[in-house]
């Protein structure tokens, strides 16, 4: 068995005393074998249960061609966020070239996550690109033990073992607050992502050090959670302006988040910038059509998506040169972000 302990064609072979191609012409139905060999093949295909697929019918490149980006949020929020549109845009593009079929995958709850587990283990894709990582989410681990390539869209912690393309997250935030306080906020809340998730651990933490590098004191009652939505924007703002009506600028850690501060601040007569300054993160296409213009940090998520694809391929390749021999050390990637300067700061 292969080191994950999920039976081979090789296995199957070995059990049923013949080669690795008479146990491929029985899967794929060929009359090209003797009743006896077939009969001992599907016999060890039962004792050691066995699972025929798209792969095991590729039995000199162990291959399908096929990977999954998965995604586990619904279809609501994927069609929301311009975040997974361009990063669909990147991976999609990057595979076209090389012939490899992307399958989305959409993880809503546990009952699909179930599915998804056991789908995968049949080997009916190559790898897989796994968005929207928490900090407890066990997919990443399970499908490190199934021996299954898998490149991460960011990290779940600073010790992450598997591959990852991530942007810079805390250095595009301590940008974007040291803007602020080059202008003259003094005053400057944030509004987090998810504090389960990396990404929105690290830019708070740029926001932290912004305020350290500055000599200016970082007011942690200037904090508020969001989620990554422009619902959770909205409501964040708000509990800061409630909190904390003399605040003078605020980070969203997305465009999406700060597009929902705006409304808020608007709703609450708030002049921006000239009575409270707003930067988003991302510069999606959002950050462009806002009133006003929105100052925001840019990631490229594209080619973000581009080098999840590519390094995703390239562990692939590697694995079906050597099966049996894992990667001394998986590609761990930090992209560069740039600060765009707007009208809303």
């Amino acid at each position: 068995m292969a080191g994950n302990g999920r039976p081979t064609i090789k296995t199957v072979a070995a059990r049923a005393g013949v080669g690795r191609t008479t146990v491929s012409r029985v899967i794929n139905g060929s009359e090209l074998v003797s009743s006896d060999a077939r009969d001992r093949v599907l016999a060890a295909i039962e004792e050691l249960q066995y699972v025929p697929n798209s792969v095991a019918r590729g039995l000199v490149t162990n291959r399908t061609n096929a990977v999954a980006l998965v995604i586990p949020e619904s279809e609501s929020r994927l069609g929301s966020e311009p975040f997974f549109a361009a990063l669909i845009r990147g991976v999609s593009g990057a595979l076209a070239a090389t012939g490899t079929q992307l399958q989305l995958m959409l993880v809503r709850d546990q009952s699909e996550r179930d599915q998804l587990t056991a789908s995968l283990q049949t080997r009916r894709v190559d790898g897989v690109l796994l968005v929207s990582v928490h900090a407890h989410d066990r997919l990443p681990g399970q499908l490190d033990e199934m021996g299954l390539p898998t490149v991460l869209a960011g990290r779940r912690d600073a010790q992450e073992h598997l591959g990852y393309v991530d942007s810079d997250n805390s250095g595009g935030a301590t940008q974007a607050v040291g803007h602020l306080l080059e202008r003259g906020r003094r005053r400057i809340a944030t509004i987090t992502g998810a504090l389960d998730m990396d990404v929105g651990c690290s830019r708070l933490a740029g926001w932290r050090t912004a305020h350290r590098a500055a000599g200016v004191p970082a007011d942690e009652s200037l904090i508020e959670a969001g989620d990554f939505t422009e619902e959770g924007g909205q409501q964040a703002m708000r509990s800061l302006l409630e909190r904390s009506p003399d605040l003078d600028a605020v980070f969203a850690a997305s465009d999406l988040m700060a597009v929902g501060a705006l409304a808020e601040l608007r709703r609450q007569g708030r002049g921006v910038p000239s009575d409270v300054a707003v930067v988003g993160f991302e510069d999606s296409v959002l950050a462009r059509h806002t009133n006003p213009p929105l100052t925001t940090v840019r990631q490229p998520v594209e080619e973000l998506g581009r080098t999840m694809a590519r390094i995703l391929l390239q562990e692939i390749s590697a694995r079906t040169a050597s099966p049996a021999t894992e990667p001394a050390s998986h590609q761990q990637l930090t992209l560069p972000t740039e600060l765009v300067v707007r009208e809303s700061t």
